[in-house]
Protein backbone atom coordinates (compact mmCIF):
# COMPACT_ATOMS: atom_id res chain seq x y z
CA UNK A 1 0.00 0.00 0.00
CA UNK A 2 2.45 2.65 -1.44
CA UNK A 3 -0.28 5.57 -1.52
CA UNK A 4 -1.96 4.51 1.85
CA UNK A 5 -3.89 7.49 3.09
CA UNK A 6 -3.31 9.39 0.09
CA UNK A 7 -6.24 11.61 -1.81
CA UNK A 8 -5.37 11.19 -5.70
CA UNK A 9 -7.55 13.61 -8.52
CA UNK A 10 -6.91 12.11 -11.74
CA UNK A 11 -8.13 14.40 -14.75
CA UNK A 12 -9.16 12.42 -17.75
CA UNK A 13 -9.64 8.88 -16.12
CA UNK A 14 -12.44 7.31 -17.40
CA UNK A 15 -10.88 5.21 -19.96
CA UNK A 16 -6.45 4.11 -21.33
CA UNK A 17 -4.13 5.85 -19.21
CA UNK A 18 -5.86 7.94 -16.77
CA UNK A 19 -8.32 5.04 -16.28
CA UNK A 20 -5.26 2.78 -15.57
CA UNK A 21 -3.47 5.19 -13.40
CA UNK A 22 -7.05 5.40 -11.26
CA UNK A 23 -7.37 1.66 -10.72
CA UNK A 24 -3.29 1.70 -9.58
CA UNK A 25 -3.52 4.31 -7.19
CA UNK A 26 -6.90 2.96 -5.73
CA UNK A 27 -5.61 -0.45 -5.14
CA UNK A 28 -2.07 0.85 -3.64
CA UNK A 29 -4.17 2.56 -0.75
CA UNK A 30 -5.20 6.24 -2.52
CA UNK A 31 -8.93 7.57 -2.54
CA UNK A 32 -9.21 7.99 -6.26
CA UNK A 33 -11.54 11.31 -7.66
CA UNK A 34 -12.00 9.68 -11.16
CA UNK A 35 -12.89 12.82 -13.38
CA UNK A 36 -14.12 12.35 -16.95
CA UNK A 37 -16.37 14.54 -19.09
CA UNK A 38 -18.27 12.76 -21.42
CA UNK A 39 -18.30 9.23 -20.44
CA UNK A 40 -19.80 8.90 -17.10
CA UNK A 41 -20.65 4.75 -17.82
CA UNK A 42 -16.53 4.59 -18.39
CA UNK A 43 -15.79 6.57 -15.08
CA UNK A 44 -18.38 4.63 -13.11
CA UNK A 45 -16.68 1.45 -14.13
CA UNK A 46 -13.39 2.29 -13.14
CA UNK A 47 -15.09 3.41 -9.55
CA UNK A 48 -16.35 -0.21 -9.40
CA UNK A 49 -13.34 -1.92 -10.17
CA UNK A 50 -11.64 0.22 -7.20
CA UNK A 51 -14.39 -0.62 -5.06
CA UNK A 52 -14.45 -4.04 -5.65
CA UNK A 53 -10.85 -4.55 -4.24
CA UNK A 54 -11.42 -2.50 -1.53
CA UNK A 55 -10.63 0.81 -2.25
CA UNK A 56 -12.56 4.22 -2.30
CA UNK A 57 -13.37 6.04 -5.30
CA UNK A 58 -15.89 8.69 -7.17
CA UNK A 59 -16.01 9.89 -10.35
CA UNK A 60 -16.30 13.66 -10.92
CA UNK A 61 -17.68 15.09 -13.86
CA UNK A 62 -15.71 18.32 -14.91
CA UNK A 63 -15.07 19.70 -18.90
CA UNK A 64 -10.91 20.58 -17.62
CA UNK A 65 -10.80 23.48 -19.80
CA UNK A 66 -13.27 25.26 -17.45
CA UNK A 67 -11.80 26.74 -14.82
CA UNK A 68 -14.99 27.15 -12.41
CA UNK A 69 -15.82 23.61 -13.43
CA UNK A 70 -12.55 22.36 -11.74
CA UNK A 71 -12.65 24.65 -8.66
CA UNK A 72 -15.94 23.02 -8.18
CA UNK A 73 -14.61 19.27 -8.54
CA UNK A 74 -11.90 20.00 -6.55
CA UNK A 75 -14.13 21.26 -3.48
CA UNK A 76 -15.98 18.27 -4.10
CA UNK A 77 -13.78 16.19 -3.98
CA UNK A 78 -11.99 17.78 -0.71
CA UNK A 79 -15.40 17.02 1.15
CA UNK A 80 -16.02 13.78 -0.22
CA UNK A 81 -12.56 12.03 -0.35
CA UNK A 82 -10.28 14.35 1.76
CA UNK A 83 -7.69 16.87 0.51
CA UNK A 84 -6.24 16.29 -2.47
CA UNK A 85 -2.60 15.71 -2.55
CA UNK A 86 -1.66 13.92 -5.61
CA UNK A 87 -2.96 15.40 -8.77
CA UNK A 88 -2.06 13.43 -12.12
CA UNK A 89 -2.87 16.13 -15.25
CA UNK A 90 -3.65 13.30 -17.55
CA UNK A 91 -7.14 15.00 -19.45
CA UNK A 92 -5.91 15.18 -23.16
CA UNK A 93 -7.41 17.62 -25.92
CA UNK A 94 -8.72 15.93 -29.18
CA UNK A 95 -6.38 17.18 -32.32
CA UNK A 96 -6.82 16.36 -35.96
CA UNK A 97 -3.36 14.39 -37.31
CA UNK A 98 -2.46 15.85 -40.66
CA UNK A 99 0.28 18.00 -41.89
CA UNK A 100 1.25 21.45 -40.60
CA UNK A 101 0.16 22.79 -43.62
CA UNK A 102 -3.55 21.77 -43.43
CA UNK A 103 -3.85 22.81 -40.16
CA UNK A 104 -5.85 25.81 -39.78
CA UNK A 105 -5.24 28.26 -36.83
CA UNK A 106 -8.33 27.48 -34.66
CA UNK A 107 -7.41 23.72 -34.98
CA UNK A 108 -3.84 24.33 -34.08
CA UNK A 109 -5.02 26.95 -30.98
CA UNK A 110 -7.78 24.92 -30.00
CA UNK A 111 -5.24 21.90 -28.90
CA UNK A 112 -2.71 24.58 -27.41
CA UNK A 113 -4.92 26.60 -25.62
CA UNK A 114 -6.91 23.29 -24.40
CA UNK A 115 -3.99 21.75 -22.80
CA UNK A 116 -2.58 24.57 -21.37
CA UNK A 117 -6.07 25.07 -19.33
CA UNK A 118 -6.53 21.68 -18.37
CA UNK A 119 -2.85 21.93 -16.50
CA UNK A 120 -3.56 25.19 -15.30
CA UNK A 121 -6.72 25.33 -13.79
CA UNK A 122 -6.49 21.95 -12.44
CA UNK A 123 -2.71 23.16 -10.48
CA UNK A 124 -4.24 26.38 -9.60
CA UNK A 125 -7.33 24.37 -7.82
CA UNK A 126 -4.79 22.23 -6.19
CA UNK A 127 -1.85 24.32 -4.96
CA UNK A 128 -3.53 26.44 -1.98
CA UNK A 129 -4.07 23.19 0.11
CA UNK A 130 -1.21 21.61 -0.70
CA UNK A 131 0.89 24.70 0.23
CA UNK A 132 -0.69 25.12 3.48
CA UNK A 133 0.13 21.96 4.32
CA UNK A 134 3.25 21.90 2.99
CA UNK A 135 3.04 18.79 0.63
CA UNK A 136 1.45 17.62 -2.30
CA UNK A 137 2.92 15.46 -5.69
CA UNK A 138 1.56 16.68 -9.50
CA UNK A 139 2.56 14.69 -12.53
CA UNK A 140 1.57 15.58 -15.56
CA UNK A 141 0.91 13.09 -18.18
CA UNK A 142 3.24 14.17 -21.53
CA UNK A 143 4.28 12.49 -24.50
CA UNK A 144 7.26 11.48 -25.99
CA UNK A 145 6.50 13.23 -29.18
CA UNK A 146 7.24 16.51 -26.86
CA UNK A 147 10.89 15.67 -27.83
CA UNK A 148 10.82 13.62 -30.89
CA UNK A 149 8.09 14.78 -33.59
CA UNK A 150 6.16 12.53 -35.16
CA UNK A 151 4.45 13.43 -39.08
CA UNK A 152 1.28 14.67 -38.81
CA UNK A 153 1.29 15.56 -34.93
CA UNK A 154 2.23 19.04 -34.52
CA UNK A 155 -0.52 20.37 -32.84
CA UNK A 156 0.03 17.29 -30.79
CA UNK A 157 3.89 17.72 -30.55
CA UNK A 158 3.48 21.29 -29.64
CA UNK A 159 1.03 21.15 -27.02
CA UNK A 160 3.28 19.07 -24.90
CA UNK A 161 6.04 20.68 -25.59
CA UNK A 162 4.24 23.66 -23.68
CA UNK A 163 2.98 21.52 -20.67
CA UNK A 164 6.59 20.28 -20.51
CA UNK A 165 7.84 23.52 -19.68
CA UNK A 166 4.84 24.88 -17.62
CA UNK A 167 5.47 21.22 -15.02
CA UNK A 168 9.60 22.33 -15.28
CA UNK A 169 8.37 25.88 -13.73
CA UNK A 170 6.33 24.50 -11.25
CA UNK A 171 8.76 22.15 -10.03
CA UNK A 172 11.05 25.31 -9.52
CA UNK A 173 8.51 27.39 -8.48
CA UNK A 174 6.37 24.90 -5.71
CA UNK A 175 9.72 23.02 -4.25
CA UNK A 176 9.77 25.26 -1.64
CA UNK A 177 6.13 24.91 -0.66
CA UNK A 178 6.75 21.18 -0.51
CA UNK A 179 4.91 19.99 -3.51
CA UNK A 180 6.73 17.95 -6.26
CA UNK A 181 6.05 18.54 -9.72
CA UNK A 182 7.03 15.39 -12.75
CA UNK A 183 6.24 14.69 -16.01
CA UNK A 184 5.60 10.79 -17.26
CA UNK A 185 6.14 11.35 -21.19
CA UNK A 186 4.94 7.77 -22.77
CA UNK A 187 5.78 6.67 -26.01
CA UNK A 188 3.26 4.73 -28.23
CA UNK A 189 0.54 3.30 -25.85
CA UNK A 190 -2.18 0.88 -26.93
CA UNK A 191 -5.52 2.88 -26.13
CA UNK A 192 -8.83 4.14 -27.99
CA UNK A 193 -6.46 7.07 -28.88
CA UNK A 194 -4.18 5.05 -30.86
CA UNK A 195 -6.63 2.02 -32.08
CA UNK A 196 -6.56 4.00 -35.55
CA UNK A 197 -2.83 3.03 -36.16
CA UNK A 198 -2.13 0.75 -38.90
CA UNK A 199 -0.37 -2.74 -37.78
CA UNK A 200 1.79 -1.83 -40.11
CA UNK A 201 2.94 1.66 -37.89
CA UNK A 202 2.73 -0.47 -34.65
CA UNK A 203 5.04 -3.45 -35.97
CA UNK A 204 7.68 -1.09 -37.04
CA UNK A 205 7.65 1.16 -33.62
CA UNK A 206 8.40 -2.70 -31.87
CA UNK A 207 11.11 -3.45 -34.12
CA UNK A 208 12.53 0.00 -33.01
CA UNK A 209 11.75 -0.80 -29.17
CA UNK A 210 14.47 -2.02 -27.21
CA UNK A 211 12.23 -4.25 -25.13
CA UNK A 212 10.09 -5.69 -27.91
CA UNK A 213 6.80 -4.40 -27.77
CA UNK A 214 4.39 -0.78 -27.55
CA UNK A 215 3.73 0.13 -24.62
CA UNK A 216 -0.19 -0.98 -22.41
CA UNK A 217 -1.60 1.95 -20.33
CA UNK A 218 -0.56 -0.32 -16.78
CA UNK A 219 3.18 0.31 -18.12
CA UNK A 220 2.19 3.78 -17.69
CA UNK A 221 0.06 3.81 -14.64
CA UNK A 222 3.13 2.47 -13.42
CA UNK A 223 5.64 4.84 -13.57
CA UNK A 224 3.18 7.74 -12.18
CA UNK A 225 2.85 5.15 -9.28
CA UNK A 226 6.55 5.21 -8.74
CA UNK A 227 6.67 8.98 -9.07
CA UNK A 228 3.70 9.38 -6.51
CA UNK A 229 5.09 6.74 -4.13
CA UNK A 230 6.87 8.71 -0.95
CA UNK A 231 9.91 6.24 -2.57
CA UNK A 232 10.22 9.58 -4.83
CA UNK A 233 10.30 12.18 -2.18
CA UNK A 234 13.19 13.83 -3.00
CA UNK A 235 12.56 13.64 -6.97
CA UNK A 236 10.97 16.50 -8.80
CA UNK A 237 11.36 18.53 -12.20
CA UNK A 238 12.30 14.75 -14.08
CA UNK A 239 11.22 13.69 -17.50
CA UNK A 240 10.20 10.41 -16.71
CA UNK A 241 9.86 8.18 -20.54
CA UNK A 242 8.29 4.84 -20.31
CA UNK A 243 8.84 4.08 -23.72
CA UNK A 244 10.42 0.42 -23.42
CA UNK A 245 13.91 2.10 -24.53
CA UNK A 246 12.68 4.05 -27.84
CA UNK A 247 13.51 6.93 -26.86
CA UNK A 248 16.63 7.38 -24.16
CA UNK A 249 17.55 10.80 -22.07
Amino acid sequence: MLLEGRVALVTGASRGIGAATARLLGAEGAAVAVNYFQSEAKAMEVVADIERGGGRARAYRADVRDGEAVREMVRRVGEELGFVDTLVINASIGFPVKPFLEYTWDEFEAKLTGEMQAAFFAVQAVVPAMAQRRRGCIIGISSGLSRQPGWGFSAHSTAKSGLDGLLKSLALELGPMGIRVNTVAPGLTITDATAHMPQERRDQVVRMTPLGRVAQPEDVAGAVLLLASEHARFVTGTYLAPSGGIQML
